[in-house]
């Protein structure tokens, strides 16, 4: 039996390890396709998580962020908001490129993109500019990588096969 691609069988527990970094086994193309998935999140959060929290790419920086979500988002502290939106952009899609935690980092992504959409575009609605639309699309891509994880070409598929490699150690 197969559990968001974590091998379960009989009594045998399932450590939280490996439901964070577990790889489920499927066909290259599924893995290739898992791959092309995190690329594009990467450099969409990269970019905006630099911009946020460095002033990258014209990005407004952390001052600039502040003022932003302070007046046209209401998040206040803007500052605080900033910082975490800019942590959470920058390094969730490092994590993403490297395939490491792939599953946590999708559901902060995830979440990311949810208050985005709540915060400021979801009053513009979809089909104007800004509007949701791209929130939702990466929002969703977000979800794919929390539900398939990284895919074998990950940081993460070599954590689940020390973690197996271990586990099947101690069982003997």
């Amino acid at each position: 039996m197969t559990t968001l691609g974590v091998p379960v069988s009989g009594d045998r527990k399932v450590s939280p390890l490996r439901l964070v970094f577990s790889v489920r086994s499927a066909a290259l193309p599924v893995d290739l396709a898992l791959l092309v998935v995190r690329v594009v999140l990467t450099w969409i959060f990269v970019y905006y998580g630099a911009g946020k929290l460095f002033g990258a790419f014209n990005g407004g920086g952390i001052h600039g962020t502040s003022l932003y979500f302070s007046n046209v988002a209401h998040l206040h502290p803007g500052g605080f908001w900033a910082v975490v939106g800019g942590l959470i952009e920058f390094f969730g899609g490092i994590a993403m490129a490297l395939g490491l935690a792939t599953r946590l980092a999708g559901v902060a992504l995830f979440g990311d993109m949810v208050m985005a959409m709540i915060t400021v575009t979801w009053a513009t609605g979809l089909d104007s500019s800004p509007g949701y639309q791209i929130n939702l699309a990466v929002a969703a891509l977000s979800l794919v990588m929390v539900f398939m994880g990284a895919g074998r070409v990950s940081v993460d598929a070599l954590i689940d096969r020390a973690l197996a490699a271990r586990g099947d150690k101690r069982s003997q």
